[in-house]
Formats: C-alpha cells, sequence, structure tokens
C-alpha cells in the first residue's frame, strides 16, 4: 500500500527528476506565536516527503523560508504582547523583523516568537536550512533576477495575469508591484513605487503613512506577496511545497501562482498539497484553529515538555493532509498511548485486523522516527504508568529505580533494560510530571493516604463494604499482581447495577486517596504492591466491622 507520501514523492520524481538537487521547502511568517500547527505542512509533510525522495536514491536539500519582511499588522492579540498599546501602534506596518521585541529580551519581534520554535525544530524534522526573505531579497542572486524581471520586463505580463483573478478590483495600468521600505517611517505596507530604475537597481516611491518621498535600492523592500510567492520558488528551485488550505480554493492563490511561474516566468512551479489547520481545544471545547498572530495554541517547545516529537509527527502523518486535527493538551495520554500502539504494531507485537490499516500505521511511525529504530521493541513505560508512578515513588530517592523496582514488582517489566531504555523510563517519568503540573484534568492529580481516615471510612456504606470485601478475596487468590488481573477482580465483584458499581469505586477512593473520585484505580493498585493494597483494604474492612 502506498503512503500518501510516497504518493507525493512519486509526483516529484516524475516532474522533477531530472534535476541534480531536489528542493523541499516550506515557508512561515513569523507573526507571533509560532504554535505546533505550523509543523504540519511546513515542517513534518515537507521533511516526510523530502525522505522519502532521499530513499529513492535523490539529493534533497530541505529549506524553510521564514517572511520576515511582512508587514506587522497590529491586531488586537499582537498589540496586546506589549505593556503599552500606544506605543504597539506606531509599529503597525513595519516589516515583522523591525518591530521591537514586546519583551526587551531579543533584538526584535521575529527572535522572540522564533525562539521556542526554532530552537526546537532539530527535534521535529531532519536539517533544514533556514533562509528569511530579508536574505533573498538582499543576497539571492536568483531572486535580485526575479525581482527585476517582475518590476520590469514582465511587469505588464504579471498585471494582466494578475488581474484575470482579481475581477471588480484590476489594478491600474501604472501599477508597479514592488513595496520598499520608507526612509523615514520605515513602514512597508504604505509605500508606492512609482518609477523603476532598473540600471541601478533603485526604485523612486512615496509613503502614503508619512508622505516621504525618497529612492530604495529593490534589497530594501519586497514583493507583494503572490509575486514573492512565486519569486521563493525560483530563487531556491523548489520541487516541492505544501501551503495551507486557505491557497487551495479553486482561481485561488495557489493556482494564480502556478500561471505566473508557467506562463510568465517560463518555469515548472512545485509539487504542492494543501493541508488542513490544526485546531486547539482546551477543557474539552474547540477552540478553533491555532492562529500565530491570535496568539491562539501552544509551541514546539511547550510539546516537548509533556511528549516526544515523534508522537506529534505520528498523528500529522497517519491522518491525510486535509483531515482536521484538533489538538488539546489535556489529551496528551491518549496521543502517546496510540503511539506506543503503533510502535508495537511495527515490530509485528500487536497485530490489527485490517492489513490496509495496519500497513497504513507501520509506515506513518516509519516516517514520525527520525532516528534510526532499534532491532527490537524497546520497552515502554504507559504513559498513565508514569503519571501514577511520578505521584507515589517517594521524591527523595533516585525516582527512576523505584520505579522500575514497582513496574518489575507488577510484572510489567521481566527483564533488565539497555541504558537507552532506563533514559526512555526517565524521559517519560518526567514528561508526566510536567503534564501533571500544567495540563492534567483534577480526575489525573492524587495523593495516596499513608494512613486509612477513619472518618472517610465511615462514609462507606455498608453494601459498598460487602463488595469490597468481596475484591478483597479476589485479589487475595490473586497469582499475578498486574493491571490485567487486578481489573479482572475487579469486574469478577458481583455489583448489583451501575449505582451499586459508582458507590463501590467511590469507597474505593476514598480509602486510598481521600476523595470520592479519581483515575482509573487498577494501574495504581498495581504500582502501590499487593501488601500495601491488602493491608489498607483489611483496615477498612476492619472498621467496617467485616474482618476481625
Amino acid at each position: 500500500m502506498e503512503h500518501w507520501v510516497e504518493r507525493l514523492a512519486r509526483k516529484v520524481e516524475e516532474e522533477f527528476g531530472d534535476r541534480g538537487i531536489l528542493v523541499c521547502n516550506g515557508g512561515l511568517s513569523v507573526s507571533g506565536l509560532q504554535h505546533v500547527g505550523r509543523l504540519r505542512g511546513e515542517v513534518t509533510i515537507k521533511d516526510s516527503v523530502a525522505r522519502a525522495l532521499k530513499e529513492k536514491g535523490f539529493e534533497v536539500e530541505s529549506t524553510l523560508v521564514l517572511y520576515t519582511m511582512d508587514p506587522w499588522r497590529g491586531k488586537e492579540a499582537q498589540l496586546k504582547q506589549f505593556e503599552r498599546k500606544e506605543e504597539a501602534l506606531n509599529y503597525i506596518g513595519l516589516p515583522l523583523d523591525l518591530v521591537p521585541d514586546p519583551y526587551g529580551c531579543h533584538d526584535n519581534w521575529v527572535e522572540h516568537y522564533w525562539e521556542d520554535f526554532g530552537n526546537y525544530l532539530g527535534e521535529f524534522s531532519s536539517p533544514t536550512k533556514i533562509v528569511t526573505t530579508r536574505e533573498l531579497y538582499s543576497s539571492n542572486i536568483r531572486m535580485k533576477e526575479f525581482v527585476k524581471l517582475a518590476v520590469g520586463r514582465k511587469r505588464e505580463e504579471v498585471l494582466n495575469l494578475l488581474n484575470k483573478y482579481r475581477g471588480r478590483k484590476p489594478y491600474p495600468k501604472e501599477w508597479i508591484p514592488f513595496q520598499p521600505i520608507c526612509g523615514k517611517c520605515k513602514r512597508i505596507d504604505s509605500t508606492k513605487t512609482l518609477e523603476v530604475d532598473l540600471v541601478n537597481g533603485k526604485v523612486k516611491y512615496v509613503c502614503t503613512n508619512c508622505g516621504y518621498e525618497g529612492i530604495a535600492d529593490l534589497s530594501e523592500g519586497k514583493l507583494m506577496w503572490r509575486l514573492e510567492w512565486v519569486g521563493v520558488w525560483y530563487a531556491l528551485k523548489v520541487a516541492f511545497e505544501p501551503y495551507g488550505k486557505d491557497h487551495a480554493t479553486p482561481g485561488g492563490s495557489r493556482d494564480s501562482c502556478n500561471e505566473l511561474a508557467l506562463k510568465v516566468f517560463g518555469f515548472k512551479p512545485p509539487v504542492g498539497v494543501a493541508y488542513e489547520w490544526v485546531g486547539y481545544a482546551k477543557r474539552g471545547k474547540d477552540l478553533g484553529d491555532m492562529g500565530s498572530s491570535d496568539f491562539i495554541g501552544f509551541t514546539p517547545k511547550d510539546w516537548l515538555e509533556v511528549a516526544e516529537a515523534e508522537v506529534l509527527r505520528f498523528i500529522y502523518l497517519y491522518n491525510a493532509p486535509l483531515k482536521r486535527i484538533v489538538l488539546s493538551m489535556e489529551r496528551v495520554p491518549s496521543y502517546v498511548d496510540l503511539y506506543d500502539k503503533a510502535e508495537r504494531v511495527y515490530y509485528g507485537v500487536e497485530k490489527l485486523s485490517d492489513r490496509g490499516e495496519e500497513e497504513k500505521v507501520i509506515k506513518s511511525f516509519t516516517y514520525a522516527n527520525l532516528k534510526p529504530l532499534p532491532k527490537e521493541l524497546p520497552f515502554k513505560l504507559p504513559y498513565l504508568h508514569a503519571v501514577a508512578l511520578i505521584q507515589v515513588v517517594p521524591p527523595n530517592g533516585n525516582i527512576v529505580e523505584e520505579a522500575l523496582r514497582r513496574v518489575k514488582a507488577t510484572k510489567l517489566l521481566e527483564r533488565e533494560l539497555s541504558p537507552e531504555e532506563v533514559e526512555g523510563v526517565k524521559i517519560r517519568l518526567l514528561k508526566a510530571r510536567s503534564w501533571l503540573e500544567k495540563y492534567a484534568p483534577e480526575t489525573y492529580k492524587i495523593r495516596v493516604l499513608e494512613e486509612v481516615n477513619e472518618e472517610l471510612v465511615k462514609k462507606v456504606g455498608t453494601r459498598e463494604a460487602e463488595l469490597i470485601a468481596e475484591l478483597y478475596t479476589n485479589l487475595i487468590k490473586l497469582r499475578s499482581w498486574d493491571e490485567k488481573s487486578i481489573k479482572e477482580a475487579m469486574v469478577k465483584v458481583r455489583k448489583g447495577g451501575r449505582d451499586e458499581e459508582v458507590k463501590f469505586f467511590k469507597a474505593l477512593y476514598l480509602a486510598f486517596f481521600g476523595r470520592e473520585y479519581g483515575p482509573r484505580i487498577a494501574p495504581y493498585f498495581s504500582i502501590l504492591g499487593r501488601d500495601f493494597v491488602l493491608d489498607r483494604l483489611r483496615k477498612l474492612l476492619k472498621i467496617k466491622g467485616i474482618l476481625s
């Protein structure tokens, strides 16, 4: 079965297989929060297609363009980043990399908001060359050549083609598609180019914001954005580039850019694929799509504090590009469980009934992993076990050693681990701790009572105590003290309907956690150990007068 990544790689091969180097590119505008949704197309999809091409024997270069000269819009969420809104209003229209850092810890806006994305990019992607549009305009020879073509010999063709798409708002005949940075107010969204001097690479312009008239070099500004997109393709010789769904409408920006490339500038546009935005949910509520300038979502740095990069890559690769994905930090354990299951399927330890689904999972898992995979299935501490362990292991000792001791006692682990596997356990424990502290619903946060609280036990009714006595008997008979066996012992308790079942578990939560609710209790019983659990139940039953 051909994975959609492989299908895209095949298209690139068909279109550009005769090139010496295949360039796979992505593009981001650093307009604010660099959220994990931006890892979907411009990083994960692009990176995976590049890898598939390398596996076919092609030399591939991976690039990521940062559109640093886009004008700062001054949206409400952007303005709120500054202590004084009236000061921030002065930055509207400036290129992004000329806007000050609101917190004063970096040279500019771009550097500040790129940090929590760019510094962690290596965890989510193979080596990628970062290129800013400012660098392209100032030093890339092919970009300089393209700009001169766009404002000179090809200007009229560009005008006619774009007007075909603009309907009732055509550009006037004298329109020149270049916006220099104003020499006085520094805005880039309010300048109008009046004349072009191609010999000296200069433009004459007027600024409608401050009224300044001046001369600027063609490296001191930018093309209007559709032309700029085509210019990036031309400058970097791009063979593959994903794009957001907003560009994919028939007759929209991608179509017009493809036509500009083919009919005006005479080169083949890159193979592309549209992808859906990533949604963001909090406390079960879908807050809509993640947004950079709206500051909606969370960063790659935030993700890595609670889960491995491969988990998120797997989510993006398992789902088709145009399928909407909604991420919530509260659901991290379920995401990790999906990844761990895919790993077991990859190693043949777990089978799926649908062969096509199994192949899809295996290939998605393979592309999700950037490092070479071990020959055999490594031990993975289940995420919720890590959540449980980090709360019951004494904090003053070696948490990894104590966690492994308890895991071995539950028979979840029956062999010695390699140093790499031990490190994996440590990482899971630390990420689980971070998740508990920052995002876990209250249900998962527990504190095991050191002793039975008699006042709480008095809340346990006679019928619930009888059910607990039956559970106690079932647990004593267990040959293996593990989560599965404990769960089966609980199921065997003859509860008379849903109401009794609820009261039964409330009584257990009171006895162990001092409250009437909590997470799934079987994993905690396995980790707390046979002696501790049976002793606690025995004391409860003695208080209730069922055991002597």
